[in-house]
């Protein structure tokens, strides 16, 4: 029972009676209950509210001021798919009015089975009824049902029924065997002053991200706007409709085609129960599944507590959102999973150890050198096919998988050319677009065998809808990096799966690039001879021209 100071004792009698009583489900309450409840509320001059479980037994009662309620933290209870909080919310409003926008939000954002609003006249007794309740899955895509305002004492509907009915609907859409599995389901939401073009292709980008991270789509939002909301990154109006969709799909995930800033990360927490996660989270989560030598779990670890410092904000169970007509949840308290100078210590710790692996690298590259070897490095877009190449030109079997960031850890393989002449074959992270810099930071020990690279193979994914962004996001990325200055190479790699009108367009776009398919093998002899051209005079030895690799027999299985 909240905000009860200055009441009298015989109100705080009075409300202690109101709670013990059970509430029917038909009609939502009693005609005596009705009366008792707007004659109290009159005689306070305070909203009152009731949130009744399914049994009609009051949880909670919450007494606010003329125009609102607070309503405390309601805990994390029946938060399985398609179940609501298992609670109806009744409450007085004073005036003609019935219920809110507010009251709706609630509604949505709490999960409630329903919600009612009481209206008391100036004579202190009840005088109309209004409720609403959310809705399932339906063609016109409405949020949630709202009855007529009708005098209070002829409300026929049974609330609990309806409710476990609507959670029946629910569990229809996404029931084990029904289009189900058994990953966590997730809802992408993107709010952007881009293009549409641009905004549905990054949008697309983090499908496909989010199932290399092991999530399950179940849903979109896009959403144009000339100005993201600073504060939730979405309106209001927009963060309902959202919160009903992920009931209706059975979302439990939200994740944001942007980097949310801890405000924001922290504000939409407050109005949502479900998991909150942004481009960047999803990015690392994938890393962290991936890493696997030693150098690339610390930079995964770096760069997590990297995003994780700014977000550490202790929270008070205290705090309670306040509205108009009714309020809304607190966010709870949280423990803080890692203190920030445990954090900071940790992050020494590994910068210490990262400076070791970048020491250990650049001796080796130091015997490289030595050893007289070309280094050529294939950089490229994710998922471009350059682990494939890798494997197919090396005989290797380093892990390849039609998903981002496949491989994440940088590999490194001897390949000889005829007549014995050897250069070192570096496989190295994928790129992408709105890669954050933290991120590129942490990657720095991985990107550092670009430094040393005497040719960059650029392999590009020739049947790939937004190869011009790839290839002109790669080539961004190198001269952030100050390498726009080693030779490069160009490869349309995917060619077989290359229609021949689009072959032309290729050819006539990029007319310096070399076609191949890193799978069927084919144009890999001329890869060779190419990247052997690219190679300073110097390093080509003394068999055929300077600068150029022949070839031989034992590489006529190469087309």
């Amino acid at each position: 029972m909240g905000h009860t100071s200055g009441l009298k004792p015989s109100h705080l009698k009075l409300l202690q009676r109101i709670f013990r009583r059970r509430y029917p489900s038909q009609g939502g309450y009693s005609s005596e209950q009705a009366h008792e409840l707007a004659g109290l509320s009159e005689m306070t001059g305070r909203q009152l509210g009731l949130l009744i479980d399914r049994q009609g037994r009051p949880s909670m009662l919450l007494v606010g001021d003329r125009d609102q309620i607070v309503i405390p933290d309601l805990g994390r209870q029946r938060q399985s798919e398609g179940r609501l909080r298992g609670l109806r919310l009744l409450h007085t409003h004073f005036g003609t009015a019935g219920l809110s926008q507010d009251d709706l939000m609630d509604l949505v954002f709490l999960r409630l089975d329903s919600i009612a609003a009481l209206t008391v006249n100036d004579h202190g007794q009840p005088d109309q009824l209004q409720w609403a309740q959310i809705l399932p899955p339906n063609p016109q895509q409405k949020l949630y049902q709202v009855s007529p305002v009708q005098p209070w004492d002829r409300v026929t509907t049974d609330f609990t029924a309806q409710a476990e009915a609507l959670e029946s609907e629910l569990h229809k859409h996404f029931a084990p065997g029904r289009n189900s599995t058994s990953l966590e389901r997730a809802l992408l939401i993107s709010v952007s002053t881009a293009p549409k073009g641009i905004q549905e292709t990054s949008l697309q980008e983090l499908a496909d991200l989010v199932h290399t991270a092991g999530l399950e789509t179940v849903g979109r939002l896009v959403q144009r706007v000339n100005a993201v909301n600073p504060k939730h990154i979405l309106g209001r109006g927009k963060l309902a409709e959202l919160e009903v969709q992920a009931l209706q799909s059975g979302a439990g995930v939200l994740v944001f085609d942007r980097e949310l800033a801890p405000a924001q990360m922290r504000n939409l927490a407050e109005l949502t129960e479900r998991k909150i996660l942004d481009r960047t989270q999803v990015i690392l989560d994938i890393f962290a599944q991936h890493a696997t030598s030693r150098a690339g779990k610390l930079q995964v670890e770096l760069a997590q507590l990297d995003y994780t410092l700014p977000r550490l904000v202790g929270r008070n169970k205290a705090l309670s959102r306040l509205a108009g007509g009714i309020g809304g949840r607190g966010p709870g308290e949280t423990k803080l999973e890692l203190d920030r100078r445990r954090i900071k210590d940790r992050r020494t710790k590994i910068n210490k150890e990262l400076a070791k692996v970048r020491d250990r690298r650049g001796a080796t590259r130091n015997r490289r050198d030595k050893a007289g070897l070309p280094i050529v490095a294939l950089v490229g877009y994710t998922n471009a096919g350059k682990s494939t190449l890798l494997n197919t030109l090396t005989s290797s079997r380093v892990l390849t998988a039609d998903k981002l960031f496949a491989t994440l850890d940088p590999v490194t393989r001897r390949l000889r050319f005829p007549q014995d002449r050897e250069v070192i074959l570096t496989d190295t992270v994928g790129f992408i677009r709105s890669l954050p810099a933290s991120l590129r930071e942490a990657f720095l020990a991985t990107l550092e065998e670009l430094d040393a690279a005497d040719v960059l193979v650029q392999v590009a994914d020739a049947r790939h809808p937004e190869l011009n962004q790839h290839v002109e996001a790669v080539q961004t990325l190198l001269r952030e990096l100050g390498l726009h200055g080693i030779p490069r190479l160009l490869v349309l790699n995917k060619w077989d799966l290359v229609d021949f009108a689009q072959r032309m367009t290729l050819t006539n776009r990029y007319p310096d690039a070399l076609p191949v398919s890193a799978q069927g093998r084919y144009g890999l002899r001329e890869l060779m001879q190419r990247i052997g051209s690219k190679l300073p005079a110097t390093e080509a030895g003394s068999h055929g021209q300077p600068g150029t690799f022949g070839l031989n027999s034992e590489y006529m299985h190469l087309k």
